[in-house]
Parts: C-alpha cells; structure tokens; sequence
C-alpha cells in the first residue's frame, strides 16, 4: 500500500501496488460492527524476558481494568488527570480512560513542559489536577522542587490521588513529601503492572511508617486478580522463600 507519488517506485518488483486516493471517498457511516472483544491497542514490551513481544489488548480489558478499581480509588467527573506519559507506554492508558470513562478532564502536558518540574507543577496547579500519575522518578523531582521552593507557593496543589507506575518506588524518597504534606490528602498510591495484564496489577496505598522501607512494597492484588508466587515446578513457595510471580 503506497500513495500514488511513491508507487512508481516499486515497478519491476512483482509485488501488487495499492495506490489509494480520496477520490470517490465514501460520506456515510460504514457501520463496522464492534464488540468489547475487539482490539483496543498494540503495545510492544519487552515483558519480563527483555525481548520484545507485540501485546494485544482488547476493549473489554481496559473496561475491566477501572470496573475492578473503581472502589478503591472513586474517579469521577470532578476529577483532573494530567496525560503525562507517552502513548507508546501503557501508563497512558490509565490516564486517558480514567478521565474519559468518568466524565472527567484530562489535561495533555506539552513535552517540554513535562521536562521541566516548575512548568509542571505550575501546570498541576493552574488545571487544579487532582489525580496524577508518575513514574517515581518523575515524581522525586516535584519533591525536591517543593524542597527548593520552601514555603514561597502561592497556591496549595488540589491532588487528592497520587498514583505510581511503571518503576520501583524506593519508599524512602517519599519520606520528604510526607513530612511536609502527611499521609492523608493526596493519597500516594504505588501499583504494579505488565502490559500484558492491562496497566496495572497490584496497589499499595503509601503511609508514613513505609518510607522507611529499604524496599518498593507492591501490595495486593486490586479486586478481580489472584497472585501467586511459584517455584520451577509451578508449585507454591513458602513464605518467605524466592519464587516467580504470577498473576
């Protein structure tokens, strides 16, 4: 399939050439039929055996993704959400339909502002965003923009749900966040994920006590999944000894 400029250069190779154009283009409703089992995305990841793999997601999987979390987290048409994260990473998905199944905003951050913390957290505090979404690492250099900043914002940020993704959370950098903001309002939340899984996997609501956790805690399955840790032979582990996740 090629357009009609670049056809021309395929004669003599054999093949069938498709030049499309737009003359002649239909106007009505081509009325494909779509069921809830049909593709919604493809992402290319490298899973957990760094080759990468295409990985199919169907519609039903992201609407089974915020049915099974709508308990812990209540997203809702005052919600803000920002869409940080590049389509090609399936962080933004969370972020996309978070906002748009609930009737909410989202807010697209330019890339450069995405890689300055002050536009950001100008921008976060301009929309009123209430739920962010951020890799740990991004989400280190709001804190110590705040550090640097002291005491000198003019407005306070309207974040209620704070919610990580896509690295492990060292716990010890939220030590400073919660120093100054405690634990309640914004809630810190770190899930866990695979592509393959649709986004997310488990949640892990952060307090106080855990920044002083040498070690990213992942928490608990969210509603409708079951975990397991398996040896070799797919056989479950005792506490405490090494196995595989599996989900």
């Amino acid at each position: 399939v090629a357009s009609a400029a670049l056809a021309g250069r395929l004669e003599g190779t054999g093949v069938e050439v498709v030049a499309p154009t737009v003359e002649g283009e239909r106007e009505d409703n081509p009325e494909v039929e779509m069921t809830s089992a049909n593709a919604a995305y493809v992402i290319y990841t490298s899973g957990s055996t760094g080759k990468p793999k295409g990985t199919v997601v169907e519609h039903r999987q992201v609407v089974r993704l915020f049915k099974a979390t709508e308990e812990d987290f209540r997203f809702g048409e005052k919600d803000v959400w920002t869409l940080f994260h590049s389509y090609a990473f399936d962080f933004s998905v969370w972020e996309v339909w978070g906002a748009l199944l609930y009737g909410g905003k989202l807010v697209g951050v330019p890339y450069a502002v995405s890689r300055s913390p002050w536009d950001f957290h100008r921008l976060l505090q301009t929309e009123g965003v209430t739920v962010l979404n951020q890799t740990p690492s991004a989400f280190r250099q709001l804190v110590a923009l705040e550090e640097t900043l002291g005491t000198g914002l003019e407005e306070e940020l309207a974040l209620r749900l704070v919610i990580f993704g896509g690295e492990a959370l060292d716990p010890v950098s939220l030590k400073p966040w919660f120093e100054r903001h405690g634990d309640e309002v914004p809630a810190l939340v770190n899930m866990y994920g695979i592509t393959e899984t649709t986004v997310h996997v488990t949640k892990r609501r952060m307090r106080g006590p855990d920044a002083e956790s040498a070690s990213s805690v992942i928490g608990e399955a969210i509603g409708d999944l079951r975990l397991y840790v398996l040896d070799g032979r797919m056989e479950p582990v005792p506490r405490g000894v090494a196995g595989e996740l599996y989900v």
